[in-house]
C-alpha cells in the first residue's frame, strides 16, 4: 500500500477553502500512485480556532462535510483520513473520519487524550476504543496527535492486529521529540508502521513543527518531511513487516500478568505504592 501525507499550513475558519485544498491534495496523491491520503489534525477548520468557533462550525459525522469528502474520495479513487470538529449528541469532539476510495465511510474516531488548555477548552475527551479498519488487505488503526504519545494506545492497536497506525497531528516545534523519537519508538516496539501527518507554519501563535513521517517496523524513516509544505509518499511492504515481526518478538515475549496493575493505575508488583 502506498500512503500519502499532506503536510501543509493550517487555514483556520475556512472549511470550503480546506475542502478545495483536499481536492487538490487527493489529485496529487493519485498522480503519485497513492492508495490513501492523510491530513493533519482538524484539517477542515484549523486546530487553534477557539471554543466558540469550534462549537459554531462543528458538524456531525454524517454531515455536509462528510458528504463532500465522500465525493472527493470517489472522484479521485483515493481513500482519505481527515480531521474535523465533530458534533456528538451532547459534546464536540476532536475527530477524524476515514473514507474509502469508493467514497464509503469506513470509520470515525474521537480523540481520547486531550493536550493542554487549548485542547481541553475546545473539545470533550472521548472514551472511544480506536477502531481497526481494513484497507487493501492492511489492518489500519486510528489515533490523533497526543494519543500516540501514550505507549498503551499503540500497544492496544498492535494487540488488535494492526499493521499501520494512522495519526493526524498538530504538533509544535517545541515537541519535535514526538516526531523524531516517540513515533519511531511506537513503530519499533509494536512492530508496525506509523504514519504521522503534521502541519507546518504558524496558527494563532503556535509554531507547527512539520516533520511528518512514515516509519517502518524497524523504527527507521521510510519518508520524512522537513518544516515546509510537502506531499510525502511512502510504500508499505508486507514482506518487510512479516520479516521484522519474525526477528523482533516483543509482542510474543510479553508477560501480561506482570503488567496487570498498570491498567488500573497502580504500581507494578513488588514495588511500594
Amino acid at each position: 500500500m502506498r500512503i500519502a501525507l499532506t503536510q501543509c499550513g493550517s487555514r483556520p475558519l475556512d472549511p470550503d477553502g480546506n475542502l478545495a485544498r483536499l481536492a487538490d491534495a487527493l489529485v496529487a496523491a493519485r498522480e503519485r500512485g497513492a492508495d490513501l491520503l492523510l491530513t493533519p489534525e482538524m484539517f477542515l477548520t484549523g486546530y487553534a480556532i477557539g471554543p466558540d468557533a469550534v462549537d459554531r462550525l462543528a458538524q456531525p459525522r454524517d454531515g455536509e462535510w462528510a458528504r463532500a469528502v465522500s465525493d472527493l474520495a470517489r472522484s479521485s479513487g483515493v481513500a482519505v483520513l481527515y480531521g474535523y470538529p465533530e458534533r456528538g449528541a451532547d459534546a464536540v469532539h476532536n475527530s477524524v473520519q476515514l473514507v474509502g476510495a469508493d467514497g464509503a465511510p469506513l470509520a470515525g474516531y474521537r480523540k481520547t487524550h486531550l493536550f493542554g488548555d487549548l485542547d481541553r477548552s475546545q473539545f470533550a475527551p472521548s472514551d472511544d476504543v480506536p477502531p481497526v479498519v481494513e484497507i487493501g488487505g492492511w489492518q489500519c488503526g486510528l489515533l490523533i496527535c497526543y494519543d500516540v504519545e501514550f505507549p498503551e494506545t499503540a500497544r492496544g492497536l498492535a494487540l488488535a492486529g494492526v499493521d499501520v497506525v494512522l495519526a493526524p497531528t498538530a504538533n509544535m516545534v517545541a515537541y519535535d521529540v514526538v516526531a523524531t523519537t516517540l513515533v519511531p519508538a511506537r513503530a519499533y516496539e509494536n512492530q508496525l508502521y506509523v504514519a504521522y501527518a503534521n502541519y507546518s507554519g504558524t496558527e494563532a501563535g503556535l509554531e507547527y513543527g512539520g516533520l511528518s513521517c512514515v516509519v517502518g517496523p524497524d523504527g527507521r524513516d521510510l519518508a520524512r518531511a522537513g518544516r515546509g509544505e510537502e506531499l510525502l509518499v511512502a510504500d508499505l511492504d508486507r514482506d518487510v513487516l512479516a520479516a521484522s515481526r519474525r526477528d523482533t518478538t516483543y509482542l510474543r515475549d510479553r508477560r501480561p500478568g506482570l503488567y496487570r496493575s498498570l491498567a488500573e493505575g497502580g504500581p507494578p508488583p513488588g514495588t511500594l505504592p
